[in-house]
C-alpha cells in the first residue's frame, strides 16, 4: 500500500489553537452546518422496496468520492443505492439526515475490548465491552489490538467477539497470553510465531494482524518473532513499541524490521523519539512512510501529546489512520471517543473529509477489509450519521493539556448492518401523540 498524501490546512497558534477552515474540495458543506431539529421520520408502505433511506444528508464516501448531498437506501442489511433523489414512498422508514454528515459506519482500529474479571486487558477490567461505546460515537467496526494472544483468543471469541452487535475484529497478540500485564508481556519464551499464526489462520475472519506491545527489554525478538507470525499467516504487524531505548532506535524500526503496511501506532506519544531534541519529527519516522509503513493514532490515555501532534501536523506528518485506544481509563479521561478524537484533528488543521476518510476508509484498507469503510451498493449497510457542531469546545491530550477548537463531531445517529443502533435524537423514532380521550 502506498502512503496518502493529505493536505493540511493552516494553523494558527496563539497559546490555543483556533482553525476554522472548512473542507471545500469536491462540493459544498452542507448548507446548514448545525444540525436542525430532526423532522419526523416517514414511513411508506410494508411492501417498500427499500427497508431504511436516509434522506438529503451530505454524504462523505472517499472509496467512491463522494461529497455532496445524497440519499442512501438500504434493504437487506446492505447498501442499495446511492443518488441525488430516492423517493420516500420506496422506503419503509425515511430519515431526515439533513444538515448531517453521512459517512461510511466508523473503524477504530485500536480499542480493547476483552473484559473479564482479571487485571490488565487480556479477560481483564481495563477493557470495554464493545457494544456500551461503540455505536454512540458512530463506531461500527472496533478492531482489538492484542488483548488476546494465541492461548486465550478462543475465549475472547466465544465471550466477546461472537455476543457482540459491534462488529469486532482482532490483532493477535504474540504474546499467548495476551496483555496480561506485568511480566507476562515481558515473556519471550510465551512470544512464538508459530502457534500465533497457526491462531490466525484458524480464525480469518476475525483476526486481521499480528500485536506486538508493552515490551521493556532492549533486544528486537518481540518485533521480530510478530513479523515473522505476520509473514506465515500473510497479515499485518501493528507495534506498540514499549520502552524507549537506544539500543532498538525508532529509525531502525521503522526502516528496517518492519514492512510496508505493518502499522506503528501512538504515532504522536512522543515517548519514543517521534520528534527530535529541536522538536521536528524524526527523520525515521519520514522514512518509514516512504517504505510504506501506516502511522495510526492510538491516542489512549498516555499516547497523545499537542507538544507532538501540533509541530507534526505543522510540518505535514498526518495520521494513516484515526483510532482511539478505547479502555476504561482513556475513556474518562483525554480520549474520550472516536467523534472527540476526529474533532482533535479537525482542530489540527485537517480537513473533514480527510478526517473521515482516516476514520473509514484508510482502516479497512489497513487491515485488509475491502468490504467495510465505503458506501457502495452491496456494501454492509453501516453508516454513521454526524453532525459538526459549532462552538467553543474544549480538547485535551492524554496529559491534561487543552487547545481550544470551534468545531466538534457529534455522533447523531449509527446504523449497523442496516438496523438502527444508536439515535442521539429520536430522527428514526415514531412522533408521540396524547391518547385521544
Amino acid at each position: 500500500m502506498t502512503p496518502r498524501s493529505r493536505t493540511v490546512l493552516p494553523l494558527a497558534l496563539s497559546g490555543v489553537l483556533a482553525v476554522t477552515a472548512l473542507h471545500t474540495a469536491g462540493s459544498s458543506t452542507p448548507e446548514h452546518d448545525a444540525a436542525p431539529p430532526p423532522r419526523a421520520a416517514s414511513s411508506g408502505g410494508a411492501d417498500a422496496e427499500y427497508d431504511l433511506l436516509i434522506d438529503d444528508g451530505h454524504v462523505i464516501d472517499p472509496k467512491n468520492e463522494r461529497d455532496e448531498v445524497l440519499d442512501v437506501a438500504i434493504d437487506d442489511g446492505v447498501i442499495a443505492e446511492v443518488a441525488a433523489e430516492i423517493d420516500p414512498t420506496s422506503a419503509e422508514r425515511t430519515v431526515d439526515a439533513s444538515g448531517l454528515y453521512v459517512t461510511p459506519g466508523l473503524i477504530d482500529m485500536h480499542t480493547h475490548l476483552f473484559v473479564g474479571p482479571n487485571d490488565a486487558y487480556s479477560a481483564g477490567w481495563q477493557s470495554v465491552a464493545p457494544d456500551g461505546f461503540t455505536f454512540r460515537s458512530g463506531v461500527t467496526t472496533a478492531v482489538d489490538t492484542g488483548s488476546a494472544g494465541w492461548e486465550n483468543f478462543d475465549e475472547f471469541k466465544t465471550n466477546v467477539i461472537d455476543r457482540s452487535n459491534t462488529r469486532v475484529l482482532a490483532f493477535l497478540n504474540i504474546v499467548g497470553k495476551g496483555m496480561a500485564g506485568g511480566e507476562f508481556e515481558q515473556d519471550l519464551t510465551n512470544m512464538l510465531p508459530g502457534p500465533a499464526a497457526r491462531v490466525a489462520q484458524q480464525y480469518p475472519d476475525d483476526i486481521v494482524g499480528i500485536k506486538t506491545a508493552h515490551y521493556e527489554g532492549t533486544d528486537w525478538k518481540p518485533v521480530e518473532r510478530s513479523v515473522r507470525a505476520g509473514e506465515i499467516a500473510g497479515l499485518p504487524v501493528m507495534v506498540d513499541f514499549g520502552a524507549d531505548h537506544p539500543e532498538r532506535p525508532l529509525e531502525q524500526l521503522l526502516t528496517e524490521k518492519l514492512r510496508p503496511g505493518d502499522i506503528y501506532s501512538h504515532a504522536y506519544s512522543g515517548n519514543r523519539g517521534e520528534l527530535t531534541e529541536d522538536g521536528k519529527v524524526n527523520p525515521g519516522m519520514w522514512a518509514g512512510r516512504e517504505r510504506g509503513v501506516l502511522f495510526d493514532v492510538g491516542h489512549g490515555g498516555g499516547s497523545f501529546a499537542w507538544d507532538v501532534a501540533v509541530p507534526a501536523m505543522e510540518e505535514g506528518f498526518v495520521p494513516d489512520t484515526i483510532s482511539t485506544d478505547l479502555h476504561i481509563s482513556s475513556m474518562n479521561s483525554g480520549m474520550k471517543d472516536m467523534t472527540n478524537v476526529m474533532s482533535k484533528f479537525l482542530a489540527l488543521g485537517l480537513p473533514l473529509y480527510d478526517v473521515i476518510e482516516a476514520s473509514t476508509l484508510a482502516p479497512a484498507q489497513a487491515i485488509g477489509r475491502e468490504d467495510l469503510g465505503h458506501l457502495s451498493p452491496g456494501a454492509p449497510a453501516d453508516v454513521a450519521l454526524l453532525e459538526l457542531a459549532e462552538g467553543d469546545f474544549g480538547l485535551v491530550d492524554s496529559f491534561g493539556f487543552r487547545i481550544d477548537g470551534d468545531r466538534k463531531l457529534v455522533c447523531a445517529l449509527t446504523v449497523r448492518a442496516g438496523e438502527v443502533v444508536w439515535d442521539l435524537d429520536g430522527r428514526a423514532a415514531k412522533p408521540w401523540m396524547p391518547r385521544e380521550q
